[in-house]
């Protein structure tokens, strides 16, 4: 299973699992928040490391900015996120 994979049935766990959704929103802004974040996952069954998120972020982002004109001094001003935990709490603030 991707990362995304692996994010998306969290998402889909946390919009039915209140308890869920606020232990990994309290993860947010504290110290090893990212950590404890893979943690909580990890013992509910999602496999996923810090790192996992981390790479697939930048991987993803990297082939953003490629596609849009090789990411030269022409292309247009990306405003991309490449913290996949960070879109990943926002996604749930809003649900």
């Amino acid at each position: 299973m991707t990362v995304y994979e692996t994010l998306e049935e969290a998402k889909k766990r946390a919009e039915s699992d209140e308890a869920f959704r606020q232990e990994l929103l309290a993860t947010r802004g504290k110290d090893g928040g990212l950590s404890a974040f893979c943690r909580i996952l990890n013992r509910e069954g999602y496999s996923i490391s810090a790192i996992d998120l981390v790479n697939a972020g930048e991987e993803s982002y990297a082939a953003m900015r490629r596609s849009t004109n090789g990411g030269g001094e022409n292309s247009p001003l990306l405003q991309g996120e490449d913290d996949l935990y960070e879109m990943f709490l926002v996604e749930l603030v809003n649900l």
